[in-house]
């Protein structure tokens, strides 16, 4: 596998078709993904809500009327949306669950691991929380980190993806319920298999040149 191919040659897809599935133990590994996604300070303050029925890819659709009609029908065509959703809050209770399940998967062999663990990742978050105050951006910043993940390994596997943040947030969050479970939606990714439509696939990527994004220091 050559990496550097796969990401020349990846494309948004602008267009899917409607009849192609992605096979389940396909898009168990992009689960995986999601799941194993870096975060700062292991902080994971993500939740993904998955459709991959018509019933449900309808319900995300309804947050793309007006002025973002034209995701509609990727989202209606795909084979598996998913919306990548940030925390509304990153509190104790939360970390402490980090803390619990780091402690279950064995990180700390040390006796005192956990509390130092516990001690580092505070100091960050309480940084965003309370010094930076910008604890929502900090948390959506996470989450852009897994939906990186999310395309590069799409297109590992062969499968099209489309990100997409052109959708009525606001919308999409009633409708699933999402400020309830102390969620609100950041972007939500198109997964599956192009169509013959997609004008996309047929041009040439397009990126600015490495001396005016690359600088040796």
């Amino acid at each position: 596998m050559n990496i550097a191919e796969i990401a020349t040659n990846r494309r948004t897809a602008k267009a899917f078709d409607p009849d192609r599935k992605i096979p389940q133990a396909i898009f168990e590994q992009l689960r995986v993904l999601l799941r194993f996604s870096p975060s700062s300070v292991n902080s994971q303050p993500w939740h993904f809500m998955v459709a991959a029925d018509a019933a449900g890819k309808d319900r995300i659709a309804r947050a793309a009327p007006a002025p973002y009609a034209y995701n509609g029908p990727k989202i209606r065509n795909a084979s598996h949306v998913v919306v990548l959703c940030a925390r509304t809050t990153c509190d104790d209770a939360h970390l402490e669950a980090v803390l619990a399940q780091e402690i279950l998967d064995g990180r700390f062999p040390a006796p005192d691991a956990a509390a130092s663990q516990r001690k580092s990742r505070l100091f960050y978050v309480d940084l965003h929380r309370h010094v930076r105050q910008d604890i929502r951006p900090w948390m959506e910043k996470q989450v852009y980190l897994a939906l990186g993940t999310l395309l590069l390994g799409a297109a590992v596997l062969g499968i099209e993806a489309c990100p997409m943040e052109g959708f009525d947030t606001g919308m999409l969050d009633a409708e699933l319920g999402l400020n309830a479970k102390g969620l609100s939606a950041v972007a939500i990714v198109a997964l599956g298999y192009r169509s013959s439509d997609d004008w996309n696939a047929r041009l040439p990527k397009s990126r600015l040149p490495d001396e005016r994004i690359f600088t040796a220091i």
